[in-house]
């Protein structure tokens, strides 16, 4: 499908499955609206963005997403954008060892969850019929349950544990955002594979020794993990498929825990609650 004339924003743009995304659907001729928080790859990949479909007046938004007032900040930028036909949430990361934001939240939760939260919820009323959002999640879910009691992970916190249950948070974000999308919007979470990126290089310790082992053993590459992202941002076959959950470009079925209407609904109302939005 050609994306000319089209505008996505993605978050997260500057490496790995979201780097390719975004060049592929640069390529279909869309124009990309992307953040970073690091200028030098930011200018990477605005230089492969221009290479990729020059045509188009590609922006970029330096953020430091794991803060609610950077979260606010840009999600006002891109609500100012004259229309977004695509929001790619994709910004994501696991942590080693535990850490708090400045608003006094743990730093995975923060960035996996409320960036994909606030930002979304910002941006939503000024979507169109027609405009798509997709939120990176990941099997990793399967096997995580949320504790609403401790969504800060204050009790014996452990890296890999806590990104499984903020990809858990991603799918029933979705679960809810798709309910409340306006008519004609869709929402859509996916899987992307398990991709040899940079993915839990910043993690530290054992986790980051356990992934430099397992990566070149059973990951896939970043242009296969991008697939399902493409096909969810621009596919014809999936106008008007909403509340999903995608893996390898087809539909799948997440965990009985990622389908709990009620954890949905619990989740986004903790989310607004502390936001401020939503």
């Amino acid at each position: 499908m050609s994306m000319e004339g089209k505008t996505v924003a993605i978050t997260g743009a500057t490496s790995g499955i979201g780097e390719v995304a975004a060049i592929r659907l640069a390529e279909k001729g869309a124009r990309i609206v992307f953040t970073a928080r690091d200028k030098k790859r930011a200018d990477d990949t605005m230089a492969k963005l221009r290479a990729a479909g020059p045509k188009a007046d590609h922006t970029l938004h330096m953020a430091e997403l794991s803060t609610l007032s950077e979260m606010k900040r840009v999600g006002g930028e891109l609500a100012r954008e004259p229309r977004i036909d695509v929001l790619i949430n994709n910004a994501g990361a696991m942590f080693g060892k535990r850490h708090e934001t400045g608003d006094g939240l743990e730093m995975t939760f923060a960035l996996n969850h409320m960036a994909y939260f606030v930002i979304t919820n910002i941006v939503l009323p000024r979507l169109k019929p027609g405009a798509r959002i997709v939120t990176v999640a990941s099997n990793a879910h399967r096997g995580a349950k949320l504790d609403f009691s401790d969504l800060q992970s204050k009790r014996d916190y452990s890296g890999f544990p806590v990104y499984c249950r903020s990809k858990l948070a991603n799918i029933l974000f979705n679960r809810e955002l798709a309910r409340r999308a306006p008519a004609g919007v869709t929402a859509n979470a996916l899987h992307p594979g398990f991709v040899a990126t940079r993915f839990g290089d910043n993690s530290g310790g054992l986790l980051r020794a356990a992934f430099s082992v397992i990566k070149p053993i059973g990951a896939i590459s970043p242009e296969e993990g991008a697939k399902t992202i493409t096909y969810l941002a621009s596919a014809p076959s999936v106008e008007g498929v909403t509340r999903e959950y995608f893996y390898d470009c087809a539909i799948a079925t997440p965990t009985a825990e990622a389908r709990s209407d009620v954890d949905a609904l619990k989740l986004w109302e903790a989310s607004a609650k502390i936001a401020g939005v939503g």
